[in-house]
């Protein structure tokens, strides 16, 4: 495996992902942030945090999938999400749990960050996802 992930002791725990990835391989994915459209540009789950963010992930798995890497490969995440509050978290979370298996996503998962921001590409859209990932 290219990829390794690891939380040293001391750091801030407990958290959903580790905090520390390790990636070496001479082929590096960078997946361009991903927002809750399906091929056909249809928006899915319009108000629905949760949904976008399954959302956000499925099309993170086809861009993965598109240069053959999985979220196993992958040494960080990045969520861009508009509106945050602390009080979203427990819906975020659940967007992620709504594809873990589905996905295979990671758990713990890999660095993840996720931003608050003012607003994202279109008014509609709550949440975007960057993903790289490092391959053999």
């Amino acid at each position: 495996m290219s990829v390794e992930t690891l939380s040293p002791q001391n750091m801030f725990q407990p958290v959903p992902y580790h905090h520390v990835a390790i990636g070496t391989g001479t082929r590096h994915v960078h997946v361009a942030g991903q927002i809750s459209r399906d091929g056909h540009a249809n928006l899915i789950a319009t108000g629905d945090l949760s949904g976008q963010v399954a959302q956000v992930l499925r099309n993170t798995a086809l861009g993965l999938a598109g240069a053959g890497a999985t979220f196993a490969d992958v040494v960080r995440l990045r969520f861009f999400m508009t509106q945050s509050a602390p009080e979203k978290f427990g819906d975020f979370m659940a967007g992620i749990e709504l594809v873990a298996d589905e996905l295979g996503l990671p758990q713990p998962l890999p660095p993840v960050s996720v931003i608050g921001v003012d607003f994202l590409f279109e008014p509609d859209v709550l949440v975007e996802l960057e993903a790289y990932a490092v391959l053999d």
